[in-house]
């Protein structure tokens, strides 16, 4: 019996490791989404399913869900969590960065929605959760682009909430402060050092999707204690 399967994107590292490892361990049948193909060695088993795709590519995208629709069954949920975090300050930063964010953080989102969102409406069910960050609430020194990105994510997050709760599909919205994660390796400054281990943020993921399907957690922000911000 096909049982369905939970998209994954950004699987390779960081919170979408720690996800896609917490599925598979809950009897989850997953497709993980990634651009590093080594990264995703670790996952094996008749529960994965893997594509080494970049999530500004659609057809790329549309047929590895395809493709797990016909070998899992109907999509059950995807992890929106593939993101760029490039920070710098708005007179110097090098604008192919902006673009780079842009495409990634938000035209991917719009991506990974679209893609799993007629096979939802069509079921009468289905979870999509974006990851966002405490950086879509509040404005932070050197965050202008990336900033933007995810004040997008919030908004585009609500509004197909409001579109597709008709149709018993939820949308949540999962807004992490400060993380460990490789991202941190990415910034133009030595600012983001607090930590969020991932596992935190992948355990908070799981009990928002674990929900009864008739309760939808709109948001979750979360952060370490001691960040002030």
């Amino acid at each position: 019996m096909k049982t369905g399967f939970v998209v994954i994107t950004g699987a390779s590292s960081s919170i979408g490791e720690a996800t896609a490892q917490l599925f598979i361990a809950k009897g989850h049948n997953v497709l993980l989404l990634s651009r590093r193909e080594d990264r995703l060695k670790a996952f094996a088993g008749r529960q994965v399913m893997k594509a080494i795709i970049d999530i500004t590519d659609r057809p790329a995208l549309d047929q590895a869900i395809a493709e797990a629709e016909e070998h899992f069954g109907p999509v059950k949920g995807i992890v929106n969590n593939a993101g760029r975090m490039l920070l710098g300050d708005i007179t110097t930063q090098d604008p192919a960065e902006w673009q780079e964010m842009y495409n990634t953080n938000v035209i991917g989102l719009l991506n990974g929605m679209q893609a799993v969102l007629p096979s939802m409406i069509e079921q009468k069910s289905g979870t999509i959760i974006n990851i966002s960050s405490i950086a879509g609430k509040k404005t932070f020194t050197d965050h202008v682009a990336y900033g933007g990105t995810k004040f997008a994510v919030h908004s585009i997050s609500e509004n197909v909430r409001e579109e597709v709760a008709p149709h018993n599909v939820r949308v949540v919205t999962i807004s992490p402060g400060l993380i460990e994660t490789e991202w941190n390796d990415q910034t133009t400054g030595e600012k983001a050092k607090l930590n969020l281990m991932p596992q935190t943020i992948a355990d908070t993921i799981y009990f928002a999707f674990n929900q009864p399907q008739s309760i939808n957690i709109r948001e979750i922000a979360l952060a370490p204690t001691q960040q002030q911000s």
